[in-house]
């Protein structure tokens, strides 16, 4: 995978009104760049061409480069293709690109003839030009002169033949040729050219005479001079590596050859100030360029790529990227009619289904704002995240409509859509479900006698699958995401376009080898929460991947659901590997496909960890995350030097260390303290809460609250939650070094530590254990078996054995619960 994916930098910038004409441009590296550099494709060329020159100079630099009109993947209308209409749009794409006060401007080809008109029209805007097999005019041979004058009609099936060599249709071409191309006289204009002005030549060509070439360097006043042995015409593209230093020479005025380049000197810099990069598996990028787009487009750019692969796989039916994109499409064009706005809430409860995918994107390609809740909420759960949100669409299940009806007074909910939980089976299984309808009565999607309700698959119908012409930019707020509120009350996480894009790319370049288009995700981490949310549906959207949708866990489904579909890449929840690794008979589902796993949310247990390893042969790493990071911050290296017991290396361009727990005072490695992290991940704050954004945002640093060490290396450890810990006495006590002694234990299948009230503010350890299917034991059994491995102030004096252990609603224990109860 390249370390540079142009297409996900590109944009479309409306150009003209009337007629509607949008360019389609790519707008890649640092946004607040010093520099700007800016490239213009030659006739029946397109953007993409320019992809080595981007690529290399996109580290440092802005670099703009536009599909011409009628070109590539801009709008293709019915006007003139003159010069001033061109001029107008570059002219307008300045303007809407905020470009800075001047530029260097590149164009190849007739994109030369342009670059050179619009730096005579504005020559304060050009820093420099730069002119890559550019012909002092562009007189054709009597034969190809002909072939303009073959009518349009006629012409299109022989040029849609070859869409690389002409990306424009005949009437553009033609149009073009006659009002621009022809028209255009080198030996008039080049002599005023003012700007400094680099011409790239090569050594022969097919198109032009060679004199048409040396003649513009003659022409341009002070011109300086590349010659390149290759093509003329292709030259940027056959020698590549050539051409960059040349252009690098002269936006540098100094020397550059191929042994400069990049040296180990800031590399060492870096690994310097963080000891984690020399962990890093080969592959992965220190730091990385991130598309200055809204979420949406990872959709968008897979739908072209990969237009027919399955995106969405539920149960037995499958979506293509296509059909995904313009469903999505569809339902965002619903939601604009039905009077959404931009910066609207809306609140999605739904499980893992298409519905889910297709409301989320829907909801961003409307500029709406999503809200994303857990479906096994209840009244007052509910209640609170509506009303504390103040979202006025609520899309759900048709199973929680009686729920939603229930609130609904007290919120400012304006409109209900529902939606069947079948509605995107397939018809086979649709009719089976539908026969067991009074089984499950609660499933009905009947709308009549309530206002201002709607069915999902009618506004489908109703709408339009054009892309919605709504503005949407990276710094919009794209989502309010609730903290799962296992130790505090939930808080609604305010989270921008740029957070999720970012943490997305930031997990797409950390699985290396993850290979677009090929890949296959088993979904059953809940997409309400942001870590299925991120790792599982913006990842495999973004790579293209087909995601196989579950929307609950069984431990049976899982199974059969990997010996069917063969899954690659599966994130989960330690909870959901326990239940894997002790299932009867588990090896003969053949779990051998699935090549990478990251676990999070919640501690992995190394006797969990390991004995998973063992069935799958892939490798399972533990992660770090948290909602208020989008959510990851921190993972082990997949395939590299994986450290157990910790939760690995920090993300690319993300930032960690551990503060004193008092003082918040930066803290030497291997000293314990609270883990702070920094990165283009962050939130942007908590939703009406600007008191608690103070405390847990400072200075760029998020406090996590979660206690941690680094070692010299740069891996972190978590120790436990801040508020988790233990005063038992005079001592802290981690759960987590307890539980992972009681997993020792071959007849646990789960545990949890808390701390129990003693009197005078001490606490007590006391251990909640559930036992394998047919194990017994005893409280006193597990006490020596701790005390044989633990300090005395951390063995538990109490165990309590229990069937199941509460969980969160992706499976993470809920230890709030446990500490509730204790409470008199």
């Amino acid at each position: 995978m390249p370390l540079l994916d142009l297409d996900l930098y590109r944009k479309e910038i409306a150009v003209s009104e009337k007629p509607l004409v949008r360019l389609n441009v790519i707008d890649a590296g640092p946004p607040n760049a010093e520099r700007a550099l800016f490239f213009i494709h030659g006739f029946g060329g397109y953007a993409m061409q320019w992809e080595q020159q981007l690529a290399a100079f996109a580290e440092k630099n802005r670099v703009v480069a536009p599909d011409l009109r009628g070109h590539g993947l801009s709008d293709k209308p019915a006007t003139r293709y003159d010069i001033g209409e061109i001029i107008g749009d570059i002219e307008r794409l300045d303007t809407e690109l905020k470009l800075p006060n001047n530029f260097i401007l590149f164009g190849h080809s007739f994109g030369g003839a342009i670059a050179v008109s619009y730096a005579l029209k504005h020559p304060e805007r050009v820093a420099k030009l730069v002119l890559v097999s550019t012909s002092i005019d562009f007189e054709l041979n009597p034969l190809l002169k002909l072939v303009f004058r073959v009518p349009a009609a006629l012409a299109e099936p022989i040029r849609a033949r070859f869409p690389k060599n002409l990306a424009a249709p005949a009437h553009v071409l033609q149009a073009m040729y006659h009002n621009a191309m022809a028209q255009w006289d080198g030996r008039e204009l080049l002599p005023h050219i003012s700007v400094p002005t680099l011409v790239i030549l090569g050594e022969r060509d097919l198109v032009f005479k060679k004199g048409a070439y040396d003649a513009v360097a003659d022409a341009i006043p002070k011109a300086q001079v590349a010659k390149i042995p290759a093509a003329a015409h292709l030259v940027h593209l056959e020698r590549a590596e050539a051409v960059n230093r040349a252009i690098t020479r002269f936006i540098h005025a100094e020397s550059v050859s191929w042994r400069e380049g990049r040296t180990p000197a800031r590399t060492e810099r870096l690994v310097n100030q963080r000891p984690w990069l020399k962990h890093y598996d080969a592959g992965v990028p220190f730091t990385l360029a991130y598309p200055s787009q809204p979420l949406f487009r990872f959709l968008e750019i897979s739908a072209r790529r990969y237009p027919k692969h399955r995106a969405l796989v539920f149960y037995d039916r499958a979506l293509s990227y296509r059909e995904l994109d313009q469903i999505v499409n569809r339902f965002a064009n619903a939601l604009l009619a039905l009077g959404v706005k931009k910066g609207d809430r809306v609140a999605l409860l739904l499980p893992n289904s298409p519905q889910m995918v297709i409301a989320y994107y829907g909801a961003l390609k409307a500029g709406a704002v999503v809200v994303s809740m857990n479906p096994l909420f209840n009244a007052d759960e509910l209640l609170h995240q509506l009303s504390d949100s103040g979202a006025e669409t609520i899309v759900a299940l048709s199973i929680y409509s009686e729920l939603i009806q229930s609130v609904r007074a007290n919120t400012q909910l304006k409109r209900v859509v529902l939606t069947n939980i079948s509605e995107y089976f397939s018809p086979l299984r649709r009719v089976l479900f539908s026969a067991q309808r009074e089984r499950f009565q609660e499933h009905r999607l009947d709308l009549k006698n309530e206002r201002d309700t709607f069915a999902f698959q009618q506004l489908l119908a109703r709408a339009s699958h054009d892309s919605p012409n709504v503005e949407v930019v990276p710094d919009d707020l794209a989502l309010i995401q609730y903290s799962s509120g296992t130790v505090d009350q939930p808080k609604g996480v305010m989270l921008t376009h740029a957070n999720l894009v970012a943490n997305t790319v930031q997990l797409r370049h950390w699985l290396a080898d993850a290979e677009e288009g090929r890949e296959v995700i088993l979904a059953v981490l809940p997409f309400s929460h942001s870590y299925g949310m991120t790792a599982c549906m913006n990842l495999g959207i973004a790579i293209a991947a087909t995601l196989i949708l579950l929307p609950t866990f069984s431990t049976r489904e899982v199974l059969e659901t990997i010996a069917r579909y063969h899954p690659t890449l599966f994130s989960a929840v330690p909870t959901m590997y326990v239940a894997i690794n002790n299932y009867p008979g588990v090896r003969r589902f053949g779990l051998k496909s699935i090549r990478a796993c990251v676990s999070g949310a919640a501690p992995l247990p190394l006797e969990v960890q390991e004995a998973f390893q063992k069935l799958t042969r892939g490798k399972l790493v533990e992660g770090y995350g948290l909602t208020e990071a989008s959510p990851a911050t921190h993972a082990n290296p997949v395939y590299g030097d994986c450290q157990t017991g910790t939760i690995g290396l920090p993300l690319p361009d993300t930032d960690a260390k551990i503060v004193d727990l008092h003082t918040g005072e930066d803290l030497p490695p291997d000293a314990i303290g609270e883990l702070a992290v920094r990165g283009p991940q962050v939130m942007r704050g908590y939703w009406n809460h600007p008191e608690e954004t103070a405390q847990w945002l400072r200075d760029g640093w998020l406090f996590t609250g979660d206690v941690a060490r680094m070692d010299e290396d740069g891996y972190f450890q978590i120790i436990d939650r801040k508020k988790d810990m233990i005063l038992a006495g005079a001592y802290n006590v981690y759960p987590r070094d307890v539980e992972e002694v009681l997993y020792e234990n071959p007849k646990v299948l789960e545990a949890a530590v808390t701390g129990t009230p003693v009197g005078n503010g001490a606490q007590a350890v006391k251990a909640y254990v559930v036992l394998k299917k047919g194990e017994m034991a005893t409280s006193e059994e597990f006490i020596e078996f701790a005390r044989q491995r633990l300090a005395e102030y951390a063995v538990p004096k109490r165990v309590e054995f229990r069937e199941q252990l509460p969980k969160t609603f992706v499976g993470k224990v809920f230890k709030r619960k446990l500490v509730e109860e204790e409470k008199p």
